[in-house]
């Protein structure tokens, strides 16, 4: 399983990640994951910065069973955030819901970037741009153009 490459990080997510009934998969088997539904638990704004190719707004604060319109309860849903808190606890939120296949993307957006991956801004456009949620958290993206 591909790690993030600093133990501060993985340390980091391991005690995020420490209780959680939701399920994680790494970047390597996201990226062979057929038909999986993306959702993005963070913040508009974070959203229309930068987010994964064809990944579908949820947010966090405001979350809303009502942005799932149309996803069964029996899809392939991978949830991620900046580092994978939040889209940990939405996870948890679907499953309660009677979501049957939801998993966490285990080091989220950062770790897709810091692995060199796409992301597209709010047009479709592939982007360098990554909200980095704050500048605390900023330190563990390695990758990309911050953005606060």
């Amino acid at each position: 399983m591909a790690q993030p490459a600093s133990q501060a990080y993985r340390a980091l997510l391991h005690t995020l990640y420490g209780n959680s009934t939701v399920p994680t998969v790494t970047v390597t088997e996201l990226k062979t994951m057929k038909d999986v539904v993306l959702l993005d638990t963070r913040e508009k704004k974070e959203y229309d910065v930068s987010h994964l190719p064809n990944a579908r707004w949820v947010g966090y604060d405001d979350f809303s069973f009502e942005r799932l319109k149309g996803i069964p309860k029996t899809a392939n849903i991978v949830t991620y955030c900046s580092v994978g808190y939040r889209s940990d606890k939405i996870g948890d939120k679907l499953k309660a819901a009677g979501y049957e296949r939801v998993h966490n993307l285990y080091g989220s957006l950062f770790e897709w970037v810091n692995q060199g991956n796409p992301v597209v801004d709010n047009t479709g456009k592939p982007t360098k741009l990554v909200h980095a949620f704050s500048r605390p958290w900023g330190v563990w993206l390695k990758r990309g153009e911050k953005v606060y």
